[in-house]
This record gives C-alpha cells, structure tokens and sequence, in this order.
C-alpha cells in the first residue's frame, strides 16, 4: 500500500516536525514527507529536515508583491512533488481562503488548546489568566476562518496549582508530538473521515479506546 505523502510548512524551529519525522521512521507508520517549506531562511525546522535527508525549500514570503503569489507558489510546489496532505507545523502566516479551498480537506493543523476554546494566539497566557482547569491541543482540518475547521484529535492536559504559563506550554507542547503523528496514522488509513463541520472516526478493526485516550496513562 502506497504511502500517504505529507508536505510539512513550518516558519520556525520546527519541533512538530520533528515529531512527524521521527514517526515517519517508523516502517510501519503509512505515511512520508517528500518536502518541507519555510517561509522563514534560517529556521531551523529546516535543518531538522536536511538531517534527516528530507527535501526542504525556502519560499520567502517577503519575496512576494503579494500573498497570492506566494501561496500559489507554496500550492505549486507541492503539487510538483505529489503531496496529499499538507500539515502546518508552526506555519505563522494565515493562508488565504483559495490556498485553504484549493487544498480542501488535504490540509491540517495543530493548535495549542481544546478547540473551540481559546482560539488565537497567547494561548498558555490566556488559559492560565482564565483559571481552567483543563487544557490541551487539538489537530484539525484547516477552513478559512482563524483555529477552525473539523476536529481529527484532541488532548487534554491538566493544569496544575503551581503551573506558570510557561509551564503549561511545555506539557500541551508534549502532547502535541503525540496526537500530530497519530491525526496523521488515523487519516492514512481512512479512519479519519471529514464530513462537513465534524470528522466521523471508524475503527476499522482499530481498538476503540486507541481513538478516545491517544495518551496512554493520561
């Protein structure tokens, strides 16, 4: 069974990349990134990719008279190379609604919060100000509107009495390594199923408690 092959945009340091890579490593894992985009030279995403012999580019938006132009060549790109799924890894530019249409449903996303809750940016600062209980991340389907779209995965992670906004990042950014390469597993597969504002997850001889829990122990 062919692989599913996954571009990966990234404008920073990359560790949710790094999380792909290392499950992608895994012979067993039923997908691959044939290419990885920066929009930043320098980020050090990149040199994740180049030491695991990964293709990466640089695609400099500021090179661009426009944001249509770069996102068509960002589309084009990955076009050449055969990418059907598109996972955004700490991508900081907000891509326009015909990237988002052209690649519907073949584009996703990790965000640092339970979803709907707390879309945006300052997450941790706001979470903590807010004195939830619970937090956590979420891998979901990429529409035009800011943190939206159908939900794959989810996470939940506590926060505690003594926890420092800071502290909050560090423990949802380890869950967010764990759900991105499995949102990734459950779409491969064909467990993940977009329909309309939801994702329908079917088993398909997977354990269900796999689906519910990701995070084994938590």
């Amino acid at each position: 069974m062919a692989k599913l092959k996954l571009g990966v945009l990234i404008s920073g340091r990359g560790s949710n990349l790094q999380a792909l890579i290392d499950a992608c490593e895994n012979v067993d894992f039923p997908a691959e990134i044939c290419l990885v985009i920066s929009n930043r030279p320098g980020a050090l995403g990149l040199d994740r990719a180049q030491n695991a012999g990964i293709r990466s580019e640089v695609i400099d938006h500021k090179s661009f008279e426009s944001r249509n132009a770069f996102d068509e060549a960002v589309s084009r790109r990955f076009e050449e190379v055969g990418v059907d799924l598109i996972c955004l890894a700490g991508f900081m530019l907000l891509l326009k609604s015909e990237f988002v249409g052209r690649w519907h449903n073949r584009l996703i996303n990790i965000h640092p919060s339970l979803l709907p809750a707390f879309k945006g940016l300052h997450i941790h600062e706001r979470v903590f100000d807010a004195g939830v209980k619970i937090t956590g991340c979420t891998v979901h389907y990429v529409r035009a509107e800011v943190d939206d779209g159908p939900i794959i995965i989810q996470a939940a992670v506590p926060v505690l009495e003594q926890d420092t906004p800071e502290t909050i990042g560090a423990r949802v950014l380890e869950a967010e390594h764990k759900i991105y390469p499995e949102a990734v597993r459950l779409i491969a597969n064909g467990v993940a199923q977009p329909q309309d504002k939801k994702v329908t997850l079917t088993t398909l001889g997977i354990a269900p408690e796999t689906l519910i829990n990701p995070l084994p122990g938590e």
